[in-house]
């Protein structure tokens, strides 16, 4: 079938493009420097900025896709524009790309979502049920979360075209934050990731190249809704963030106070490393027949 990737050139869509390929699918990538997409093997590129309808919908239009992929996001870069940037393309990137695949006549949208946005409220490990935290005590996530919704809400609620959300984990892998070379990598191999005192929260993880085949999987599924996808071993920071450095081969990490820790590495490190919870992935196997190839972090954590 036709495939229009938004978002090719990101990490995932890097690796998305030529499984569809493989699949038998003619590829279209949404790129908005036709530059950049040198090396992708897409069949087709159609260049448009995410944030100009305009642009979006003749960029979809003259790619006549039946299933649009939503892998837009600017999280390469962690810090608040970063953020800020992708709440952007969650909201109005989002909005002009469900216009447009509507005006194309796709029947299908496929988008990137997170499933470490929930409420830290219930159990260690939660499903797609469990509420967004909504009301996070800090305003960057509150922006981050409430985009989220909003990504949601618009992929879902156009009965004309029927969407699935994927949740991704935390992602790891060539290009990601948790690379050797990435900041956290890069933290963890120098020692200098601390561990706060109580290092309950829970991250369940997941490698780029098990998100790009859960995304084949959506797109040739009829499946729709909200699905978790991450890899079979969530973890404590008390867990991981000592394996990770014995797998890099870097010193343990200090033992600090939670506050300290804030005040070093912000906000959201402190409540990833405190108290946020992982992410079930039952729905996903069950609905979508995907399973991650990588189950856990522990044998690809290092290797990338």
């Amino acid at each position: 079938m036709r495939v229009l990737v938004a978002g090719a050139t990101g990490v995932i869509g890097r690796s998305l493009v030529p499984l569809l390929r493989a699949r038998g699918h003619r590829v279209a990538a949404l790129v908005r420097d036709g530059s950049a997409a040198g090396g992708l093997g897409a069949d087709d590129v159609v260049v448009a900025d995410a944030l100009d309808g305009d642009a979006v919908r003749t960029a979809v239009l003259a790619a006549r896709p039946e299933v649009v992929v939503h892998q837009l996001s600017a999280l390469r870069d962690s810090t608040v524009d970063g953020l800020e940037a992708t709440a952007r393309l969650r909201t109005e990137g989002t909005a002009n790309l469900v216009t447009a695949a509507r005006a194309a006549g796709a029947r299908r949208i496929v988008a990137q979502s997170i499933s470490f946005a929930t409420a830290p409220r219930g159990g260690p490990v939660l499903a797609e049920d469990a509420p967004l935290y909504l009301d996070a005590p800090d305003p960057a996530w509150t922006r981050t979360v409430h985009a989220v919704a909003e990504l949601e809400r618009l992929v879902l609620g156009t009965p004309d075209l029927p969407g699935a959300v994927l949740r991704y984990g935390t992602l790891y892998g060539p290009g990601t934050r948790y690379a050797a070379t990435g900041s956290i990598g890069s933290a963890v191999a120098k020692g200098k990731l601390p561990l706060p005192e109580s290092a309950i929260g829970v991250t369940s993880f997941l490698h780029v190249e098990d998100a790009a085949r859960a995304a084949v999987s959506a797109v040739e599924s009829e499946a729709g809704g909200v699905f978790n996808v991450a890899d079979d071993d969530p973890a404590e920071a008390a867990t991981w963030v000592p394996e990770y450095a014995g797998l890099l081969g870097a010193p343990a990490p200090r033992t600090m106070p939670v506050e300290l820790v804030e005040r070093l590495w912000g906000w959201f490190t402190r409540y990833q490393l405190t108290t946020m919870r992982g992410a079930a992935n039952d729905r996903a196997r069950q609905e979508l027949g995907w399973r991650p190839e990588v189950p856990s972090w522990r044998t690809g954590l290092a290797t990338t």
